[in-house]
């Protein structure tokens, strides 16, 4: 008990909490600015950490974290551009709600069920993390291939009314991540005597040019069109949203929460993923899942939670084995080492006060960053009333500053815009663009442990199968993989009796 209260005392003195809130809003920021992300913005507050105490430098690691995770519904539900990765399914149903008027809700939505979703993630990490840590530790090459496997299958319930162009766009993203260096082998793919291809597309000018890029394109082609200026009538009162607004969410929240958390950690897959995930399985058991896409609260709580949930996921596996749990907790593993601590089972025995330190941080953390939203709320939702031909080219060039400063290459930039075009032919197609990403994100992670698992079975695909928690997800996979395919030919056969 003395330690953890003296863990909690040392974070609450004025300069480290002036630190926190500076993290939140600077995350914040860069989670706002499509074609940044909280990793870029966490790698270049890391060396202001080298002078500090180890508990202010980390703390202040932390609140760039979760700020950063949390500010990218900001661009995601004004401008359709998620400002992370961990945004994307925010974009879904937050957008169609900003043009129909209600900013104000979706912002307010977001703002408090990530702040939820962080709050009982950091719970789970200050109770169990030591114990789900040693279950993680069961997950080997067959089981972390299932899982891939399992969520590239459950984009087939984010295709709108074709299972057909979702499978066509999750290929599309498979296909685009095997460009480059394999695994394993470092067999040169897909290249065509390009030097500059060997080092394979990157996620962030992928990302940029599917959302931002093809976004742009489609506002170019409607600036002949007149804007419907009631989408920008609103009144906010408070959060923006009534208790009738999120009544009966508690279901999706827990479910969204539970995602989060789990896939948080699970080493090397993140927010990115989880957030599609979620928002996948909440449609999936949703009484009205035609409505997801339209603009409905549901979807918004599903992304926002899920992917604040999976912080404190994240941090499980490094706090307590020393693993990264994704880009941005490998990030902050250096902050650990530029202090000379190591990350692990022995942390917490060995530097107790420092641990519960960075428990209080996160939580505080947490608070500022509801604080910061809510009083800038009212400032985002101006952004609408920004004219296009203002707003499109500051976006473009935040997305061409932001795609070249991955590598400090032009050719990210070439990316960009080929990913941009790509997304743009997709929308004329009406080819849902959230399994393109989820494939391309997921391809990697399959191929990896596809190879790995069978170096260990020497060739054999039985132990994929009968190992209990890879065998488990693989016949989810199949189950859901059949309910879809009953859903799609029950619709067709009521399309054709109507």
């Amino acid at each position: 008990m003395s330690e953890i209260i003296t863990g909690i005392t040392s974070v609450m003195t004025p300069s480290i909490l002036a630190l926190m809130f500076m993290g939140v809003v600077m995350g914040i920021i860069v989670g706002a600015i499509p074609g940044l992300t909280v990793t870029m913005g966490v790698a270049l507050f890391l060396p202001m950490t080298y002078g500090m105490e180890p508990i202010a430098g980390l703390a202040l690691l932390c609140a760039l974290y979760i700020g950063g995770t949390s500010g990218g519904l900001i661009s995601a539900i004004l401008l359709q551009i998620p400002g992370t990765p961990a945004s994307v399914a925010t974009c879904f149903d937050g957008h169609p709600m900003a043009q129909r008027g209600e900013a104000g809700k979706a912002l307010g939505v977001g703002i408090v069920a990530s702040f939820l979703g962080g709050f009982v993630s950091f719970i789970v990490l200050a109770v169990l993390a030591p114990s789900i840590a040693r279950v993680a530790l069961k997950f080997g090459s067959y089981e972390y291939f299932s899982i891939g496997i399992f969520s590239l299958v459950m984009i087939a319930s984010l295709s709108k009314g074709s299972l057909v162009k979702g499978l066509i766009s999750a290929f599309l993203g498979f296909s685009a991540s095997f460009v480059g260096i394999a695994p394993v082998t470092s067999f040169a793919r897909f290249t065509f005597d390009i030097s500059k291809l060997r080092t394979g597309f990157q996620l962030l000018p992928a990302l940029i040019g599917l959302f931002a890029i093809s976004q742009i394109m489609s506002a170019l082609e409607d600036k002949y069109k007149e804007e419907d200026s009631s989408i920008r009538d609103y009144k906010i009162k408070g959060f923006g949203f009534t208790r009738e607004d999120i009544k009966g969410q508690g279901k999706n929240f827990l479910v969204s929460t539970l995602i989060g958390t789990g896939v948080g950690i699970l080493p090397g897959l993140g927010a990115g993923i989880c957030n599609i995930m979620a928002y996948s399985a909440v449609k999936d058991m949703s009484k009205y899942p035609e409505k997801f896409g339209t603009g409905i609260v549901d979807g918004i709580i599903a992304s926002e939670t899920s992917n604040n949930a999976c912080c404190g996921g994240a941090l499980i596996p490094l706090m307590t084995l020393g693993i990264p749990g994704d880009n941005t907790t490998a990030i902050i593993l250096a902050g650990f080492m530029v202090h000379g601590i190591a990350p692990g089972p022995l942390l917490f025995d060995n530097q107790a006060v420092l641990v519960y330190g960075i428990f209080a941080a996160l939580f505080i953390s947490n608070f500022f960053m509801i604080i910061a939203e809510y009083v800038g709320m009212r400032g985002f939702v101006k952004i609408l009333n920004v004219p296009n031909n203002l707003l499109m080219p500051i976006i473009a060039v935040f997305c061409f500053v932001g795609a070249y400063g991955v590598n400090n290459r032009i050719f990210e930039i070439y990316v960009m815009l080929g990913f941009g075009l790509l997304g743009y032919i997709m929308k004329k197609l009406s080819i849902p663009q959230a399994p393109i990403i989820l494939g391309f994100i997921l391809g990697p992670i399959i191929e990896k442990y596809l190879r790995s698992g069978l170096q260990r079975s020497h060739g054999s695909f039985v132990p994929f199968i009968t190992a209990p928690i890879s065998g488990f997800f693989l016949l989810l996979t199949v189950v859901v993989l059949g309910y879809t395919v009953y859903k799609e030919v029950k619709k067709m056969r009521s399309g054709k009796a109507a």
